[in-house]
Parts: C-alpha cells; structure tokens; sequence
C-alpha cells in the first residue's frame, strides 16, 4: 500500500513510508494498553499542564507545520495557520475545562432515599485505548479535536491518519511527545485502510471515532457493533444556506463564498446547496457568482491564494463527474465548471444552477468548490428543500424573522442550524450530525463523555 506525501500543487512525490509491520504495531498495541493503567490515574492538574504545553508548542511550530499540511494536502498555507491557531485554542480550553466537564454528578439525597442509598453519584472514568481513523482535509483538527479531550479524561489514543499525510500525522505523536506526555499515551499507526479492522476487533482497542466517508463510517460501525464497541461517526455533509428576504444579501453572499470555498471546499461542514427565496434569488445570485469568479486559484504557499488544488487527481474526477452529470441533465453553469490546463489538481470555483432531484450533485456530496443554487417559493419550499438530503450535518439560514428563524431550528434536520452565519466547530460548542452524517459528538462536554464510562456509584446507609 501507499503511505507518501505527494504534493497536490504538483503531482509530485515529496517522501514516501513504509507500513509498520504486524510485529511493531503489536508493540504499540501493548504500550498503549500498559501507559493506559498508568495514565488513567493521573491528575486533571496534571493532565492539564501537559496539554497547556502543547498547545503552546503549536502555536509555536504554526508556521512549520502550516507549510507541511499545504504540502500534503493543498490548503492554502494562510488556511493551514489558521488551522494549527485554532488546534491550539481547544487544547487550552479542554486544559482549562476538563475537570468541570468531567466532575462528579451528585443528586439531591432525597431522589434517590428511596433506593436505600445514603449517597449516590455519577462519575466519568475513561474506557481506555481510542483508535482514531481520521480523514486529510483538515489533518491537524480532526485528530485534536478528538485527542485534546480523549487525553484529559485519561483515555490514550492511537492514530490511524489518512495515508496523503504521514508527515502531519507523525508530527502530532511528535508533539505530544514533546509536551511531556508517556510515549503510550498517543502514538500514530502508520498503516493501510485494511489494517483498521483487525485493531477494532483487538480487545485492547476499547472505542474508536472515525471522520471520513459513508462507506467508511459503514465499515467501523459494522465491526464496532459485531464486537459492542462504542464509536463515534461524523461522516459527510451536503448542508443547505437558506437565505430568505429578511437576509443582508450583501454580507450573505460574501458569507457564502467563504463558506462553499475554504479548504476548496473540501470540508464535510461546507455549504453545498444554496437554497434562495425567489423574491431575492436573482440579486443572490449575482452577488454570490460575481464573489465566486473573483476568487483567486493557484499556488497554495502563495499569500494571496483563496483556493488552492484539490487533494488528489481522483477527487478532481470525481468532481468533474458530478458537474458534467449535471450539465448533461440540463444545470446551467453560471460560473466555472472546467478545469484548468497545467499540472496540479486544480479546480475553478464553480456554481449551477437549475438543480433537479434526479440529479447526481443533488443526492451525493460535492468534495470541491462546486456550490448549487436552488429557487424556494416559500418557507416551506425552502425547508423542504433542505432536507431533502440522506445527510444532516450542519445547516445556515439568513433571515432578520425571528418567527422564520424559530421555524428553521424546529424543522431543519441537521446536528447544528447557523443563523446569519457560517459554519463552523468551535471547542464549547457539540459537533456531529443526523441521518447520513453519523451519531454521536465531538467537542464540548458532550465529546469528551463520548468516550467515558458514566458510572452510577451508589452507598448504603
């Protein structure tokens, strides 16, 4: 199997690996499950001085390692900054909040006289080696995301990173190292897809989170299941921006690019279908494609770059397919749609419109800077609409009603509705979707009790 760097910019093959061998990760297997007994009985003081540190060490290698994510995977390199910055803000909050999330629950002595318990209380304690199967996009988040608060609640973690960025994936085991923390308390597992099953069905491995494709998401789950393991999902995401005629069209539109563009619109949380009142759809329209041509595509260490390559020549196609399906079945391309001549990746942000059901772009998600505009008569179209969708990640809606807006989080089905803005996870804030997108959550009190054991500690009189 092929574990490289490859630059997607480029084509070119920057450095390549070799998978570990059964008896390496057999090794790490058993550092993890013996640095577990240990690490679980430390301190959240503890804890929480070794994630403090590294997140400043993060914050300190920002710009190192925003050049290898681009190198890896094509984020522009300003994107890719950001990305380490915001890695290093949620290590400090879970470092900050762990202990009060994960603090004993006592209920009133009266509620629970009646079961013959003097006291009784609800305590967290950790399950054990977490494997994590984590996608490229945004290599350094999605696995912080997971560790920051799988490390505070005692658990260790084991990293399976896609095999597009080893290099970012070998500097995270690198820097919670550096931090201070046991080597068995997060290591990387530089293996293939199909090694992922045999590690879900080790005794060792008490839980696993995957962030990646409906198929893969299919995969873990099955073999979770068949062993009675808990894991976490968060798959993908085809989420509508609602924008109704109450909305600021200006600020909405230029919202909207962002949102469909950023990290080329490789993101499961991107906006993908933009689904517009038809009293504001042709003044949205033309704000919105005039904000998407304006963009600048090109080289993704270059400042100034919005939208870099896609990560892979396969993505590209695939996105091709979706776009020249709908074409064929009669969309109009208002902007885009052709990739560009020269090697790279690349693809040129790209809006249709003229979407029908029967369309493939309509059912399946766009990995790209592609965005589809749709016309809503009323409220209720607008919603209909919307979920019209095997997926239910997040959503946006713009309206000033606040009876609209009461409407849309009652109705909508998806894991987080954005009102007047953007998309976007935040460490306070509960992550994951519905339907299609997965179960479970990441981030805030509830991500980091996904993968505790909530135990019900009861005294006699």
């Amino acid at each position: 199997m092929h574990i490289a760097t490859v630059n997607p910019a480029n084509g070119e093959t920057v450095k390549t690996y070799h998978p570990m061998d059964e008896d390496e990760l057999e090794r790490r297997l058993q550092l993890a499950e013996a640095t577990f007994r240990t690490y679980r009985t430390t301190t959240f003081e503890e804890r929480s001085r070794l994630l403090h540190h590294a997140a400043e060490i993060l914050d300190e290698d920002r710009d190192a390692i925003g050049k290898v994510i681009t190198t890896e995977m094509g984020k522009p390199v300003t994107q890719a900054r950001a990305e380490a910055a915001k890695c290093a803000k949620a290590m400090h909050w879970y470092a900050d909040h762990a202990a009060e999330l994960l603090a004993d629950e006592e209920p009133a002595a009266s509620d629970v006289k009646d079961s013959g318990a003097s006291r009784a209380l609800v305590r967290y304690r950790p399950l054990g080696p977490v494997l994590a199967v984590m996608p490229w996009n945004f290599p350094l988040w999605q696995v912080v995301r997971f560790a920051a608060p799988a490390l505070m609640a005692g658990n260790v973690g084991l990293l399976k990173h896609a095999s597009n960025v080893p290099q970012t994936a070998l500097y995270l085991e690198d820097l919670f190292h550096r931090a201070g923390f046991t080597e068995g308390c997060f290591q990387t597992l530089l293996i293939g897809s199909a090694a992922v099953d045999d590690l879900l069905r080790d005794e060792r491995v008490k839980a696993a989170t995957l962030t990646g494709s409906e198929p893969a998401g299919r995969a873990v789950a099955s073999t979770c299941g068949e062993m009675i393991k808990k894991t976490v999902l968060e798959l993908g995401g085809s989420d509508p921006f609602v924008v109704m005629p109450s909305a600021d069209l200006d600020r909405a539109a230029e919202v909207a690019v962002t949102a469909r563009v950023q990290n080329a619109g490789q993101s499961c949380i991107a906006a993908k279908r933009f689904i517009v009142h038809t009293d504001v759809y042709d003044a949205f329209a033309e704000r919105f494609v005039a904000g998407m041509k304006a963009l600048k595509v090109g080289d993704p260490m270059d400042e100034d770059t919005d939208v870099g390559p896609l990560s892979s020549e396969q993505g590209r196609q695939d996105l091709e397919e979706l776009v020249d399906d709908a074409v064929r079945a009669g969309a109009t391309v208002l902007c885009g749609g052709e990739r560009p001549d020269g090697p790279g990746w690349f693809y040129p942000p790209t809006v249709l419109a003229g979407i029908d059901r029967e369309m493939r772009i309509h059912r399946e998600e766009a990995f790209g800077p592609v965005a589809t505009l749709y016309r809503a008569d009323d409220l209720d179209e607008a919603v209909l609409i919307a979920n019209d969708t095997l997926f239910g990640l997040s959503s946006n809606v713009w309206t000033r009603d606040e009876a609209e807006i009461d409407r849309f989080v009652r109705d909508l089905e998806a894991g987080g509705v954005y009102v007047n803005g953007m998309t976007a996870s935040h460490p306070a804030l509960p992550f994951g979707g519905v339907k299609r997108s997965g179960y479970g959550r990441e981030l805030s009190g509830h991500g980091i009790r996904e993968f505790c054991n909530i135990t019900t500690v009861w005294h006699g009189a």
